[in-house]
């Protein structure tokens, strides 16, 4: 027995060991000017230009037009029939905080108690992650990470994907307060079977301990004003940006039962709310664009979660955003699905959205949403240079081919494991 405990033990070693980091090193900081050429710049907020250059110096975007002269020394790289996007940016997810779900020990994205509104989920980023380096080559720069919980789960930190730990990675570290909605709906499920009263009940009494920890926060942010508080507690420190409008609560929530009752209750504590997950976002869109709520919709795949919904709503939910004027990103939870995100914006383009308003969807919007969007999230001179280039539609299964990435300038390996492995097998089988 003691020999099978010491024999798994060391095969999770092993395991974590291996997983660790991954080979590909950080790029350095940029050192000359970099013109890219004679490409189709897919600007994010000024259109789709073709034909024209781009200019990167000192890791911000310094020009964009035709023909533009290469400064000294620059390095100049040809791109004619290729295409230009900001970098992609992926708002709520666990990249980086997670690397195996099946392996305890490299799963950060949890704290013990259900009120941690002090957390921030920046610092325990893993920058080595072998997953990083599989959703960059999608096109992604910047991740919004979050901690999970019960109700209170702390705060965000926005990262950007190329980085030697999470110091180098965060861009901004404490974006929102993020509040896992109490459920409303009085169904069970099939593996915890309860009747509607005790469901009830228990939502009732989930939506009294939230409310009791803002009446707590307010509290202790009255009393502080006034100089009466007794010593500092870290969890109401963190709820002090909240409570003041200047940090915004990023609501995870689906059932439209819940999102009116998070509108009701920010309206009440006078919050910057934001709707995270909004698969019945569509039922409240109106409601949502009156009241300048954005919505960040992570469920762009799947099948309807009511018989009277129609089979593709999923597709067919961010167009219906659109429509009414609800501000949106397209994101998915998680951490490796993250990579999918793109082809979830072309999806949505099948479905009634323009290109332009699904590439909006995973970069100016999520910059947005993210309040960076006065330096990322779209190719506007002046703003750092993260670019993207792709040799076709970069929401295109077929046409989807990212040839560069530069962070800042700073340009990206795009090696990861899985192109390893295809190439590790493609020899072994003689390809």
């Amino acid at each position: 027995m003691t020999f099978k405990r010491s024999y798994l033990s060391l095969a999770l070693l092993l395991v974590t060991g291996q997983v660790a980091a991954n080979d590909m090193v950080p790029g350095k900081q940029q050192q000359k000017p970099i013109l890219l050429t004679d490409a189709t710049i897919h600007t994010a907020t000024q259109g789709v230009l073709e034909q024209t250059d781009l200019l990167m110096v000192d890791g911000k975007i310094a020009k964009i037009g035709q023909d533009l002269t290469a400064p000294a020394n620059a390095e100049v790289i040809d791109l004619k029939g290729k295409h230009i996007y900001p970098g992609l940016i992926a708002l709520v997810n666990q990249l980086g905080l997670i690397e195996i779900e099946a392996v305890r020990s490299t799963d950060d994205t949890h704290e013990v108690t259900d009120t941690n509104p002090d957390v921030r989920a920046g610092i325990a980023y893993n920058a080595d992650s072998e997953v990083i380096p599989t959703v960059r080559t999608n096109g992604f720069s910047y991740s919004l990470v979050y901690p999970r919980g019960d109700r209170l789960m702390g705060q965000s930190s926005l990262m950007q994907l190329d980085a030697w730990n999470w110091q180098d990675a965060t861009v901004k570290g404490q974006v929102a307060l993020h509040i896992n909605w109490p459920n409303a709906s009085v169904l069970s499920s099939p593996w915890a079977p309860k009747e509607p009263e005790e469901m009830a009940k228990n939502n009732a009494k989930n939506m009294t301990e939230l409310r009791a920890y803002f009446v707590q926060a307010k509290a202790y942010a009255t009393a502080k004003a006034a100089n009466q508080h007794r010593g500092i507690d870290s969890r109401w420190e963190a709820m002090l940006p909240v409570l003041k409008g200047e940090r915004p609560v990023f609501v995870h929530a689906d059932d439209a039962r819940q999102i009116k009752q998070a509108m009701l209750f920010a309206k009440e504590y006078q919050l910057k709310l934001v709707i995270v997950g909004g698969r019945d976002s569509w039922r409240v869109a109106d409601e949502l664009a009156a009241a300048k709520i954005p919505v960040v919709f992570t469920a762009p795949y799947g099948l309807p979660e009511r018989d009277e919904e129609p089979v593709d709503i999923a597709y067919k939910t961010p167009a219906l955003l659109q429509k009414a004027g609800v501000q949106f990103a397209l994101s998915q939870d998680g951490y490796w699905n993250t990579r999918n995100v793109v082809f979830a914006a072309g999806q949505a383009v099948n479905y009634g959205l323009t290109k332009e308003q699904a590439l909006a969807a995973v970069t100016i919007n999520a910059a947005k949403i993210a309040g960076m969007d006065s330096d990322i999230g779209s190719l506007e001179v002046g703003k750092a240079a993260s670019v993207v280039v792709s040799d076709g539609d970069i929401f295109d299964y077929l046409g989807h081919k990212v040839r560069y990435m530069w962070i800042d300038g700073r340009a990206v390996d795009l090696n990861n494991r899985n192109l390893q492995l295809k190439d590790k097998y493609e020899q072994r089988y003689g390809k």
